[in-house]
């Protein structure tokens, strides 16, 4: 049963993680500057999973959290000071490839997969406590 709670264990940390990197891309999805100052928006992250807990045992972890290389969104927005100022894009701003929407479904998703994983750990903690007073 303690396998039980580690593979719950990180699937909450994984799920942890996930939502921390949909938060950056809400937090970022209108940045059309990165924090160096230069003019390129900001990508979307990714988080991948992998299964098993990296040490050999049951679960999933974070295998990595990559870009999205879906290109940029384009607003046409000529008084925005990083619009494009020649070319085939003059007067468009590249924004970033984040869908507010999806984030938020994701984020849906996420809160309830951890939701699961916290109902899963409460059966087994009940499971655990019941057989300690079948031994008692």
């Amino acid at each position: 049963m303690i396998r039980a709670l580690d593979a719950t264990r990180s699937a909450l940390v994984a799920e942890r993680v996930r939502m921390d990197v949909i938060a950056g891309n809400i937090a970022n999805a209108f940045a059309t500057s990165q924090a160096d100052g230069k003019i390129e928006p900001y990508k979307r992250r990714v988080v991948t999973f992998a299964s098993g807990d990296g040490r050999g045992g049951p679960g999933v972890r974070v295998q990595k959290v990559s870009e999205d290389q879906s290109p940029a969104r384009l607003v046409f927005d000529p008084g925005h000071p990083h619009a494009a100022r020649e070319g085939p894009t003059r007067g468009y701003v590249r924004y970033p490839n984040v869908s507010v929407t999806m984030e938020y479904i994701d984020a849906i998703e996420a809160g309830r997969a951890y939701e699961a994983n916290i109902a899963m750990m409460n059966v087994t903690r009940g499971m655990v406590q019941r057989a300690i007073q079948l031994l008692a």
